[in-house]
């Protein structure tokens, strides 16, 4: 997390291994290959290594793969400040794609701005990195549904 972030109180102490089984459950994660290195109260990272079967006709990561990884990135900083008991659903959000994701790998950071009881806002940046150097390649701002009681199931 970065030193300038809100800091925030988990209310599951097992927030962590919750966050981390629910990713496991993400079946379209695991086939674009994405990981979730990073997980804190109320930030979180998902790293992208390229594959040329995300890409598209120019060699950059397709866009769509971009806001997926910008979605499940702030939706799990979201996941990191609910209860036990509670799973979290996307409402809406905007993307903003303000550069080429083009290279080695993405990251996105995801963090949360506004928790709440129900509606929690989120935002995430997502860099492209090649030879060391980071470019900001999307922006994104999401309000998440914390849904109380909500199991989650694989498909």
């Amino acid at each position: 997390m970065r030193p300038e972030s809100p800091q925030f109180q988990p209310r599951d102490p097992g927030y962590a291994e919750r966050v981390r089984a629910s990713f496991a459950l993400q079946q379209a994660m695991s086939l674009i290959g994405a990981e979730l290195p990073v997980v804190e109260p109320g930030y979180t990272e998902i790293h992208l290594p390229f594959k040329p079967e995300i890409s598209q006709q120019h060699g950059f990561i397709h866009g769509g793969v971009v806001g997926m990884i910008a979605d499940s990135a702030a939706g799990y900083a979201a996941n990191t400040l609910t209860p036990a008991d509670t799973s979290v659903l996307t409402v809406e959000y905007k993307l903003n794609l303000v550069a080429p994701a083009d290279g080695e790998r993405l990251v996105a950071r995801g963090e949360v701005v506004k928790p709440g009881r129900t509606l929690i806002i989120t935002k995430a940046e997502v860099f492209a990195i090649r030879d060391g150097k980071w470019t900001l390649c999307a922006l994104m701002q999401q309000t998440i549904m914390a849904m109380h009681g909500k199991k989650e199931r694989a498909a």
